[in-house]
C-alpha cells in the first residue's frame, strides 16, 4: 500500500497540472479503500462483506484496469452495477466507498438513472418491477396470483401484483391501488414458506414457495381469479416436485386444512 501511494505521489510530480489533480484524487481514494479493506480482509461473513473485498479486487490488483492507473470513483460504480446486474443502492455504493456526490454527478451526465431515492440504475437496463416494488416495500412478500406466476403454476402475467405484508405495516404503494393488491397476515406467519427467487432481470425478490401459495390462494379464492386459482391447483397437484406433507402442514397453520385436503381428494 505504501508503495502504491509513493508511485502515485512520484507520478504527480512529474506530470501537467490536470493529471496532477486527478491522480490527488486517486491518491486520496487509495487511502480511504485502503483503510476500508485493511479493517475488512478476515471478515466473518464473506457475503456480508462482499462490496468491499470486490472494491479491494478492483482497485488494489488493477483487475478491471486497462489502463494501467487505479480506477477512478466513476469507473467504479460501472463496475459495480455490472456486478450487481444493472442495479446499485446508495448504501452499497457508500460500502464501495464512492461518494454521494459522485452519483450526482453521474445522474447528471447520464452515465446513471434514479430510480427512486438511494436506488440507481445503468442507462441501458431496463426497469424490473418486480425489484422496484421490493425496494419500494421491503417487507412485502409477493404472493397469491403473482407468486402462481413466479411459480410456473400460471402462465397469465399479473396485471396487478400481489403481496403479503404483515398486520400494521405500512408501505406508500397500498395508495396505488390499482397496481398493487396486499393481504395481511400476522408476523408470526408471515415469513412461513418465504424463499428467494430470480426475476427475469436476474434479480432476486421475495416470494411464498409452492405449497405456501396454494394455500394461500385457496383460502383468498374469493378475492382472486376462480378460474385461474382451479387451473394453478390442478397443475401443482400434476408436479413432480410438489411436497404434499409440507402442503398440508402449511395448511393447518393457516386453518385450511379441510379445504386443502377436500381439493387433494377430488384432483388426485
Amino acid at each position: 500500500m505504501a508503495l502504491m501511494s509513493f508511485w502515485l505521489a512520484n507520478k504527480k510530480e512529474n506530470t501537467n497540472e490536470n493529471d496532477k489533480i486527478r491522480l490527488s484524487i486517486m491518491l486520496s481514494e487509495v487511502e480511504v479503500f485502503s483503510e476500508k479493506v485493511k479493517n475488512k480482509l478476515s471478515p466473518k461473513s464473506y457475503q456480508e462483506n462482499l462490496s468491499y473485498l470486490f472494491v479491494y479486487d478492483i482497485v488494489f490488483t488493477n483487475k478491471y484496469d486497462n489502463g494501467g492507473d487505479l480506477m477512478l470513483q466513476r469507473d467504479l460504480v460501472t463496475e459495480l452495477l455490472k456486478h450487481n446486474k444493472g442495479i446499485l443502492t446508495s448504501g452499497e455504493a457508500k460500502e464501495a466507498g464512492v461518494a454521494y456526490k459522485t452519483l450526482q454527478r453521474m445522474c447528471l451526465s447520464g452515465e446513471i438513472e434514479k430510480l427512486e431515492q438511494g436506488l440507481y440504475m445503468a442507462p441501458d437496463q431496463m426497469e424490473d418491477e418486480y425489484l422496484l416494488t421490493q425496494y419500494r416495500c421491503k417487507k412485502g412478500i409477493f404472493s397469491h396470483e403473482t407468486a402462481l406466476y413466479f411459480q410456473g403454476l400460471t402462465d397469465r402475467t399479473p396485471f396487478q401484483l400481489m403481496l403479503t405484508i404483515p398486520s400494521g405495516y405500512n408501505t406508500r404503494l397500498l395508495k396505488e391501488k390499482e397496481k398493487y393488491k396486499f393481504f395481511y397476515i400476522t408476523e408470526k406467519l408471515h415469513t412461513i414458506g418465504r424463499i428467494t427467487m430470480e426475476t427475469s432481470f436476474g434479480h432476486q425478490v421475495y416470494v411464498y414457495d409452492k405449497e405456501r401459495t396454494i394455500c394461500d390462494s385457496l383460502k383468498k379464492k374469493d378475492q382472486l381469479d376462480n378460474d385461474l386459482v382451479n387451473e394453478a391447483v390442478k397443475r401443482y397437484m400434476k408436479t413432480s416436485g410438489a411436497d404434499f406433507s409440507k402442503l398440508l402442514k402449511y395448511a393447518e397453520v393457516l386453518n385450511i386444512k379441510e379445504m386443502v385436503r377436500k381439493y387433494m381428494e377430488v384432483l388426485m
